[in-house]
């Protein structure tokens, strides 16, 4: 074999390995892709929502009148009686100090009022020295009278001086009281405060007793000192009479009822609970997202059906997971959304027949956030791809991932 035969030879069989090559590598083949078997089982149609679990009714305790408070010894979590259960005591408060000016005027107002009632007494006894010498000289003119040495004029005149001495007399006893009463007011404005620190404890405190039955909720005047009138000192509420509030956006509110399931999770205990939505709120508001977004909110307010019991733990302001049912069935042809996209105006999937996706229009359904319910366009058993790629077509050929 000559030489140009045999590179005639090498150089054949290296073109076909190359040519073997390039047809390999251009040789269409099956796309791999994500697969789902469509198969009948429940679907449930929810609003899904983060809530906040509070004490339907909370009473403020707060106090009645200005004045100090004692130290409150109840703690949150204590258990109270309505109107036997004392949380607070109120004393009156201490006077102020007075500055020198001030308190030259309550000393000189001290002396006036000691002058006045020095002069009411005197008044006094000038009343009494007349309404002797009235009586006396009514005595003398009846003496006379008797003789019928004086006239009966004399003898009413002789009467109305005594009465009116005597009437004078009161007048000056009841100045004498006043201005003694002014005396003691006087007094009092001097009393300086370090007088009272020794007389607290024996003050007449005034109680402030628990509203309801139930339990403290929150302490918010611990130590003892001066509060305003009307100042919250603790809330209490009863804890088996919980509700849960969910701020929903408004335009899922309008799709909630009073009436409709709600399943209570992730609220810590083992099992979920169970509740009824018992009022929409007819007030919407505005609140900013995490993402700096404003949305517009609606209160939904969800009762617990469950006993006390099953949810005994939970207390006011707890964070709880809830979801609304607004619709559900047992036995439904479901999918989920990844495999769904649009063709046209109608929804469509790539169903798998014979190892290729075929393009396929489906009717829809109830959907929720993952699965969707088919009405038409497919049955149970059929083979669908899930989220599919640019690289998938209709007539190509796929395999499983």
């Amino acid at each position: 074999m000559s030489i140009t035969f045999r590179r005639m030879i090498i150089w054949g069989l290296l073109l076909v390995a190359v040519a073997l090559g390039v047809a390999y590598a251009l040789w269409p083949r099956p796309v791999p892709v994500d697969l789902h078997v469509l198969k009948r089982g429940p679907l449930t149609v929810s609003i899904d929502e983060e809530g906040e679990t509070r004490i339907e009714d909370i009473y403020e305790v707060s106090t009645p009148v200005t004045g100090r408070l004692l130290r409150v010894d109840k703690e949150a979590g204590d258990e109270v009686k309505a109107k036997v259960d004392v949380i607070a005591q109120l004393q009156p408060i201490d006077p102020e100090f007075l500055d020198q000016r001030t308190e030259a005027e309550m000393r000189a107002s001290v002396q006036a009022a000691k002058a006045a009632r020095d002069l009411a007494e005197a008044n006094i006894a000038r009343a009494r020295a007349e309404l002797e010498f009235a009586k006396t000289d009514l005595d003398r003119v009846r003496e006379l009278e008797g003789r019928e040495t004086a006239s009966k004029r004399q003898l009413d005149q002789a009467i109305l001086a005594f009465d009116t001495k005597k009437a004078e007399l009161a007048t000056a006893e009841a100045t004498l009281e006043m201005r003694t009463h002014e005396l003691e007011r006087a007094k009092s404005q001097l009393i300086s405060p370090t007088e009272l620190v020794n007389q607290r404890d024996a003050c007449a405190c005034i109680p402030i007793y628990a509203p309801v039955d139930g339990k403290i909720l929150r302490v918010l005047k611990k130590s003892e000192g001066v509060l305003q009138a009307g100042t919250t000192i603790a809330e209490v509420g009863d804890p088996r009479d919980l509700e849960i509030v969910v701020d929903l956006l408004s335009a899922d509110a309008v799709k909630v009822s009073p009436g409709l399931q709600v399943v209570i999770d992730d609220w810590g205990g083992d099992n979920p609970l169970n509740g009824v939505v018992r009022r929409v709120e007819p007030f919407g508001f505005t609140k900013v997202s995490a993402l700096g977004i404003e949305e517009q909110r609606v209160n939904v307010v969800i009762d617990l059906t469950d006993p006390p019991e099953a949810y005994a733990k939970l207390a006011h302001g707890f964070r709880v997971e809830v979801s609304i049912i607004l619709w559900q069935g047992s036995d439904i042809l479901t999918l989920p959304l990844t495999a769904l996209f649009r063709e046209g105006d109608d929804w469509a999937v790539f169903a798998v027949e014979d190892g290729r996706a075929m393009i396929r229009k489906v009717k829809v359904g109830h959907a929720n956030g993952l699965s969707v319910e088919i009405a038409e366009g497919l049955k149970a058993g059929d083979t669908v791809v899930l989220h599919p790629g640019n690289n998938v077509e209709d007539g190509v050929a796929v395999t499983a991932r």
